[in-house]
């Protein structure tokens, strides 16, 4: 407080006046914490000594008086306030505080008492024991009305600045209470009003505040810590009453699954919490899960399968260890996500074989199961068959397949079907599957019988021990069991004789066909000069229902043995000089025969011209004549071919009247075989050689009926010319054409395989013989030959028709043959990619076939070769039909 310097003044003066009133005694008022040098009084003017002169300057206080901080002013005699005054600290809780102070004054010496009252102030706020109170209440057991002593608070300001009052801070729970006694003084209490929830404010913090009564009123705190003693009322409680949880079906074990968290209101034991699994559904699962007590881990013990099953339902409790223990229940709901682990799966619920290969066209073979046990995309399985096949997949319905025919069927094509049905699921990466189903074909019998070629060519020799295999026919048939089983017979066929009265007679007289083999075997010796070609068909027939069949034709060429010496024909001789005139020779004896000639006839002459015939063909029938007596240098010469007997020069006198010749005529066979004839040659005159020329000439024509030999007959008449001349124009144009025509063949032989045989090389000789001489051509060339069974051999193969002689003297003539023939030989008819033969070899047999005035026909046009040499088809059917005409 602050007192003005008047106040002070009229203080000291009511001090001195009290000082000569009371016996020198003066009082001051001074309030609390007034600052320094604040006067109090004038208290050498209160004492009275301010008149003495210097009087007042000799006041000072006596101890404790600077212990009170107020000192004298030397100066002026006033009391002033030195430090700074605290009531509380001079006097505490005392009332009033008055100060007693000794002011001595020397000269004289004098002593005045002087009391000083300091006055409080409110500068002291109230002031608790403690800033923080902690109390401790149970949560359960504490009623409402409970209540609780508090410490009040002291204020160390006296009077009204020391009344204090108390208030707390806003709350539902709590009040202040608080009673005055004399004796006890004031007592504050904490009182309950609403019983407390641990779990819902652990905690109470509040504010008890003390006022005092000081203008302005002081105030001081203290804090209220009121801790909730826990109570087990509260179970653990989930923070999700359902857990969900995703695993894939191929997790790991000992994978976390979910970490689940119970918490409890309650504190310490109340709230420790141990967990448990119960398994729901299924029941069986509780190996696949496990929980840890402690931190509530649910971890996977065992594989999941989403097969098996794919929602697992576990139910988690959590207790807590008070008295008595309380728990919570959670749910975990655990959804086994499928993964691709399953590979699709195939089944053939019914099969239906064999299928008959003429089924038709969507015949159910098989039904077929698919199934994935995975879910979703990684379940739906596409199938499809491989490899591409006739057969195909139909979808019934969600997993079932027909499989169905597609296409027709051949079973001999392909017998046997191994159809495989892939399966693939829509996984990434995606499982596949496979099933493989056997559908095996059955026959029906849709295939006749078919021969590998459609004419057999068999060669077979001549007197053939009854009984021989000439051949083998084999006819394929694709179908199996009966209807594949082929049965062969002899169907038609046969052979017209070598003479006008033999007749027709059937191939089978000859032949027979095994059913089984199909073996040609010959019934009796066959003989060349009465069948040279013997042709029929084959009949091969299955077994099926119906049966089918298929025919082949089978030629058997005769080949010709040397079974037959020539046998000679009436000869015919020319007389007369340069051939002018001409008689028959006629036959003296049996092999013996006569002729005239004219004495001078010239060298070259014709005298006469021995006739023989060999019934054989080819080589065998192909004759020479040699003169055998006399040998060394006669008057005559045989033609080697032509067997015309010429003079070698001319004739003389000294020759004598009659000359005889031996001539041999052999054929070419092996061995040779051959007749002798005997001529009788008589050398007349001129004028006698005619006379006995038209005698011989009538009365040899009526007794042999044989006409004189001439130069007329060789060269024929004008109506044979001509009639010759027709043929030879038609032979040529045939001639040019089929030439065309092998040209064209030979071609396409020379780039077509051959077939894989057994060839030999050798000379090669086409040799035709007429009248007038005979002519060769030769070639050198490998030629094929097929045997009916065995290795190929390298021989000759000969076609050479021989077919009885027009009518007149013309003399047979023969071809070379070679010693050996094959027995038993099957050839196929040549085609392009055969062989062919020479083109000039060809066209020469063509000459011999197609002219008809040619004597070709009568001894036969033959090709041989070390490796064998065969007619062109065209001239092989040629043959036939100018042989069986």
């Amino acid at each position: 407080m602050v007192v003005s310097w008047g106040v002070v003044l009229r203080a000291v003066v009511l001090v001195e006046a009290a000082c000569s009133l009371v016996v020198g005694q003066v009082r001051y008022s001074v309030p609390e914490e007034a600052k320094a040098g604040t006067v109090v009084g004038r208290l050498a003017q209160d004492l009275g000594l301010e008149a003495v002169d210097g009087e007042g300057g000799r006041l000072r206080l006596v101890s404790p008086g600077r212990g009170w901080s107020v000192e004298v002013s030397g100066a002026s005699g006033a009391l002033v306030v030195s430090s700074r005054l605290d009531r509380e600290e001079l006097c505490g809780k005392s009332a009033p505080c008055a100060l007693r102070l000794e002011v001595l004054v020397e000269r004289p010496l004098r002593v005045f008492h002087v009391e000083l009252e300091v006055t409080d102030i409110n500068d002291n706020a109230p002031v608790f024991p403690a800033a923080r109170k902690n109390l401790s209440i149970p949560e359960l057991n504490t009623l409402p009305g409970s209540r609780f002593p508090l410490e009040g608070a002291s204020d160390a300001d006296v009077g009204a600045n020391a009344q204090l009052s108390y208030t707390l801070s806003p709350n539902e729970h709590f009040s202040l209470d608080s009673h005055k006694t004399e004796e006890d003084g004031e007592s504050l209490f904490l009182v309950l009003r609403k019983p407390l929830d641990r779990e819902t404010v652990p905690v109470h913090r509040l504010v008890l505040t003390a006022s005092d009564g000081g203008r302005p009123s002081l105030t001081g705190t203290m804090e209220l810590v009121i801790s909730v003693l826990d109570a087990n009322d509260n179970a653990p409680q989930f923070n999700q009453s359902v857990y969900r949880v995703q695993l894939p079906e191929n997790t790991e074990r000992g994978t976390l699954v979910i970490r689940v968290n119970a918490t409890d209101l309650d504190e310490g034991t109340n709230a420790n919490i141990s967990y448990s699994l119960q398994h729901l559904f299924p029941q069986d699962g509780r190996e696949v899960f496990g929980i840890d007590r402690n931190s509530g881990e649910i971890r996977l013990r065992g594989d999941l399968d989403f097969e098996d099953v794919g929602l697992y339902r576990l139910q988690v409790d959590a207790s807590d260890q008070g008295n008595p223990p309380l728990s919570g229940h959670c749910k975990v709901v655990l959804e086994v996500l499928d993964v691709n682990d399953n590979a699709p799966e195939v089944w053939v619920t019914s099969l239906s074989v064999p299928v008959p290969e003429d089924a038709s066209l969507g015949t159910v073979v098989a039904l077929l199961s698919v199934s994935d046990g995975d879910s979703g995309a990684n379940g739906r399985v596409r199938c499809a068959v491989w490899p591409a096949s006739p057969f195909g997949l139909v979808s019934r319905f969600a997993g079932s397949y027909s499989l169905v025919l597609r296409e027709a069927l051949d079973r001999e094509r392909v017998s046997e079907y191994e159809v495989e049905v892939r399966a693939e699921d829509g996984g990434s990466p995606p499982l596949r599957a496979r099933r493989g189903v056997r559908v095996p074909v059955s026959d029906v019998n849709d295939n006749a019988p078919s021969f590998l070629q459609a004419v057999y060519t068999v060669l077979a020799r001549e007197n053939n021990a009854a009984g021989a295999e000439l051949g083998r026919v084999w006819a394929r048939d694709p179908d199996e069991a009966g209807n594949g089983r082929v049965s062969y017979s002899l169907w038609e066929g046969g052979v017209g004789g070598a003479s006008a009265s033999s007749g027709w007679r059937a191939a089978s007289s000859y032949v027979s066909v095994e059913a089984e083999s199909g073996r040609v075997w010959a019934l009796q010796p066959l003989d060349y000069e009465e069948v040279q070609v013997l042709q029929f068909e084959v009949r091969a027939v299955d077994a099926g229902d119906p049966p089918l069949s298929g025919n082949a034709t089978v030629q058997v060429f005769v080949v010709d043995e040397n079974d037959n010496a020539p046998a000679l024909l009436p000869s015919s001789v020319g007389g007369g000089w340069g051939g002018s005139s001409s008689m028959e020779v006629e036959a003296v004896a049996a092999g013996s025969l006569w002729a005239w000639a004219s004495w001078g006839a010239p060298a070259g002459q014709v005298v006469a011209k021995i006739r023989a015939v060999d019934a054989d063909s080819g080589y065998n029938a192909w004759l020479r004549y040699e003169l055998w007596e006399p040998r060394g240098k006669g008057p005559f010469r045989v033609g080697l071919y032509s067997g015309e007997v010429t003079t070698s020069r001319a004739l003389e006198e000294a020759d004598g009247p009659r000359q005889r010749l031996v001539i041999v005529v052999r054929d070419h066979g092996e061995p040779s075989r051959s007749a002798t004839a005997t001529l009788s040659v008589s050398l007349v005159e001129g004028g006698e050689a005619a006379a006995a020329a038209s005698g011989g000439s009538s009365s040899s024509s009526s007794s042999s009926g044989l006409r004189p030999w001439s130069w007329s007959e060789g060269v024929g008449s004008s109506s044979g010319a001509s009639s010759t001349n027709v043929w030879l124009v038609v032979a040529i144009c045939a001639v040019s054409s089929v030439f065309l025509l092998a040209v064209v063949l030979y071609g396409a032989s020379r780039w077509a395989p051959r077939a894989a045989v057994l060839s030999g090389a050798g000379p090669a000789t086409l040799v035709c013989a007429s009248e007038v001489g005979s002519w060769s051509y030769s070639q050198r060339q490998s030629r094929s030959l097929c045997v009916a069974e065995g290795a190929g051999k390298s021989d000759l193969m000969v076609f050479s028709p021989n077919f009885p002689p027009p009518p007149g003297p013309a003399a047979k003539e023969t071809q070379p043959e070679p010693p050996a023939l094959l027995d038993t030989v099957s050839a196929r008819p040549l085609s392009p990619l055969a062989p062919s033969p020479d083109p000039s070899s060809l066209l020469l047999a063509l000459v011999c076939l197609v002219s008809p005035g040619s004597r070709c026909w009568e001894s036969g046009c033959v090709g041989g070769s070390g490796g064998g040499w065969r007619f062109h088809p065209s001239l092989l059917d040629a043959y036939k039909t100018r042989r069986l005409r």
